[in-house]
């Protein structure tokens, strides 16, 4: 008789305590759900920093890069060692304040989820500082200590491979178009509610933003520029309010739609004490409103804001905070129910049926590999084996494909306008989006002057180069395809070093065509589309033309000439003052009632011209600008901005080289002195080795730092985007080929 083995008794799984790696990854998880949800919270970040101007940056829809840049305070840096630990935050200290809470984050989990899903790197410079900071995280901690580095003002947050050890996530994030149409419609429900706020957001690789706002006190007239003006004229002002202590406190204001509105898909865009959020209960009560008011109406677009006493709100209801939990919040859906309502039946008298013509737009092309048209190989085989010495190498240190991210479609040429110049020009003024605002005629002549005189070796070579260095002062070391080229990238400043006369003149003349032209040709690319530089204080144009004048004025003791110089400064800012509307309408560039300067346009993102050439440029406003004719004002207008943004070097000579005798510590007289923690000793007036004035020599180093930074991370990108290098590029000068690989393998094998 055999006897069966007794059934094992199974015994409940021990509980154990999870790593703490595993923890934080799980945590990262449910706080960034998709690169959208990163997005909003480095945006949220910028806003608690009182920032200006947030431009956003995103390659495959987020998963292969996200770069948030703002010009908000900045981090200070004895925190940035704890800025990506979980639960660190300068919202708040205890949890009482969340009743409270007014800033858009407050758990302090975002940054630290982004290490744990990412690699993130900031980068940042607080007011008063020489230099920012830079530094990269990874789960949650410093991977080194932060590194001083050039920077403008604000903070750029970086994150690369999101999901990089989420394999599951990844894989189901892999439609890149999606994930990047959520960004671009998170970024425009920022833009039309925080229009004290400039937004910019675009694809790596590409020419033009597709959210690109600017600061404007008429929230109507940011609904125009990111959703444009069909959206804009068929709108209707909304407000409602309720002070009853016993049943709802609350106001509301906000833009809906009228009966000539036509969408497939419902639009609402609402912000609760500023913070974006979604309420399905308010969505489907207005949705009913609209569709038992206007039985054949499409779906509504609607914008609302709403402002409640924060005690009333909830923020700590949701991972993302995408969801609040409000106060009697049946009660103030009703009452907000009543009042669109009501608009709807007293606008519902009359329906308007507007007459359009179809007319073929300019649109830039999105990068494809089938955009890339290169050369083909000599043998016509892609199978035979291409000779070592034809390889073409570029820095180790470059990051795997970054040569081709700059590279995209030439877009074509725009079609001509049959419209007038007034109907154009009014259409400009009404329509900031730039996938719909017809350029006016002159300024899209300017353009096609420059498509037609455009060298295509050139540009081939522009748009496909490597960056190697800087070779002096004045000329960057570029390498296509096995050749090396020499560019002349900024203007030489008379006075920055000594030279002949042909020499200098030389000089001048090729360093117009790279920093100069680009910036010229931004300018006109980016008509009436410019975020802005907001000065820290309003500068009068009189005293600014007054320091131009006297800088030109080689006799500073002739008080004729003070005279003279006072009338030419005050009918100069006259002039300025009457064409304010147009400068900052088109180019972005603001003069109040008082005369006084106060924001200048951005041509290129993280770049910021050197100020102390604005009495110059002020000047050049006044003087060289030809107002009567429109071609030639807008001309001339791009070409004062270029030469004004154009890189040149700064004031103090170059500490590296032969430069760095003008920082020796000169000695005068036989007695010691003593200046600072250096002193020089008894001597007969000459300088003794290795004593330099060192604070005079920390500030030329980081201005020439900073310079070398914005001309291979700002420059050189910006050339392969927007540059079209001009025929007269070929034969001065400003592009030349000093070697070739193929000749010097040899020599590069042995090194």
């Amino acid at each position: 008789m055999e006897i069966e083995p007794a059934e094992e008794v199974k015994e409940p799984p021990r509980i154990h305590r999870l790593d703490e790696p595993v923890v934080n990854r799980i945590a990262a998880g449910e706080v960034i759900q998709r690169p959208v949800s990163a997005v909003k919270e480095l945006v949220e970040n910028s806003l608690d920093a009182s920032s200006t101007s947030i431009s956003v940056l995103v390659k495959d829809g987020g998963l292969k890069l996200i770069q948030v840049s703002d010009d908000g305070h900045g981090i200070r840096y004895e925190d940035l060692p704890i800025l990506c630990e979980r639960h660190t935050t300068s919202k708040l200290s205890k949890y009482e304040d969340l009743q409270s809470i007014k800033s858009m984050g407050f758990r302090g989990e975002a940054l630290a989820s982004m290490t744990y899903v990412g690699h993130v790197t900031v980068t940042t410079i607080t007011r008063g500082q020489l230099h920012g900071y830079r530094v990269s995280y990874r789960d949650g901690v410093m991977e080194n200590e932060p590194k001083a580095c050039a920077a403008v003002k604000g903070t750029q947050i970086v994150i690369e491979n999101l999901f990089y050890n989420m394999i599951a996530r990844r894989k189901t994030l892999q439609n890149s178009a999606d994930d990047y149409t959520k960004i671009v419609d998170l970024l425009s429900r920022f833009a039309i509610h925080h229009i004290d706020v400039s937004f910019s957001c675009r694809k790596h690789g590409a020419a033009r933003a597709d959210v690109h706002s600017v600061a404007t006190p008429s929230r109507l007239n940011a609904i125009r520029s990111v959703y444009g003006l069909l959206v804009a004229q068929n709108l209707i002002k909304i407000e409602a309010s309720d002070h009853d202590p016993s049943s709802s406190v609350f106001e509301m204001d906000g833009f809906i739609s009228n009966s000539n509105y036509v969408a497939k898909k419902t639009t609402m865009v609402l912000f609760i004490n500023d913070r974006l959020v979604e309420c399905t209960a308010l969505k489907r009560a207005l949705e009913v409103v609209y569709v038992a008011t206007l039985p054949k109406a499409s779906k509504p677009f609607i914008y609302m804001s709403i402002t409640l006493p924060p005690e009333h709100v909830d923020v700590n209801v949701h991972p993302t905070k995408r969801e609040v939990s409000l106060l009697n919040q049946e009660v103030i859906v009703e009452k907000m129910q009543s009042v669109v309502e009501s608009v709807l039946r007293n606008s519902n008298e009359s329906r308007t049926f507007q007459e359009q013509t179809v007319e073929a737009t300019p649109s830039v092309p999105s990068v494809t590999n089938n955009d890339l048209h290169l050369s083909p190989s000599p043998s016509g085989s892609k199978s035979q084996r291409v000779p070592v010495n034809k390889i073409v190498r570029t820095d180790s240190s470059d990051p795997a494909g970054r040569m081709h991210a700059y590279l995209y479609k030439n877009p074509q040429k725009y079609l001509g306008r049959d419209s007038s110049l007034t109907t154009v020009r009014s259409s400009v003024r009404q329509r900031r989006n730039l996938k719909e605002t017809a350029d006016l005629t002159s300024i899209q002549e300017l353009i096609n002057d420059i498509d037609s005189k455009c060298h295509s070796d050139l540009l081939d070579i522009v748009r496909q180069s490597t960056y190697v260095g800087m070779a002096d002062d004045v000329f960057a070391l570029l390498q296509h395809n096995t050749h090396l080229y020499l560019a002349n990238v900024v203007n030489l400043r008379a006075g920055v070093k000594k030279a002949s006369v042909e020499t200098h003149s030389k000089i001048q003349l090729l360093g117009i065509f790279c920093s100069k032209e680009l910036m010229y040709q931004q300018v006109l690319r980016r008509f009436a589309h410019f975020n802005a530089i907001q000065l820290s204080e309003p500068a009068p144009l009189q005293e600014l033309i007054m320091l131009a004048l006297k800088e030109e004025d080689l006799d500073l003791e002739s008080n004729e000439n003070d005279e003279l110089k006072k009338k030419i400064a005050e009918m100069n800012t006259q002039l300025l003052k009457q064409k304010s509307e147009m400068l900052e309408e088109y180019f972005c560039i603001f003069i109040d009632s008082d005369g006084n300067l106060s924001r200048l346009p951005i041509l290129l993102d993280q770049y910021t011209p050197d100020m102390d050439r604005v009495p110059e440029f002020v000047l050049c406003l006044g003087n060289d600008v030809e107002w009567e004719e429109e071609k030639n004002c807008f001309q001339s207008l791009a070409a004062a901005l270029g030469n004004f943004y154009a890189m040149h070097p700064p004031m103090l000579p170059n500490p590296s080289g032969k430069g760095l005798e003008f920082y020796r510590k000169r000695k005068h007289g036989k007695h010691t002195q003593d200046k600072g923690n250096y002193s020089c000793h008894v001597g007969d007036g000459t300088a003794e080795k290795d004593e330099f004035e060192h604070e005079l020599l920390s500030e030329a180093e980081t201005a020439w730092a900073q310079r070398e930074w914005s001309i291979q991370h700002v420059l050189f990108p910006s050339m392969r985007l927007f540059l079209k290098p001009p025929n007269s590029m070929a034969s001065n000068g400003t592009f030349v080929r000093v070697a070739s690989l193929e000749k010097l393998y040899k020599i590069f094998e042995r090194c």
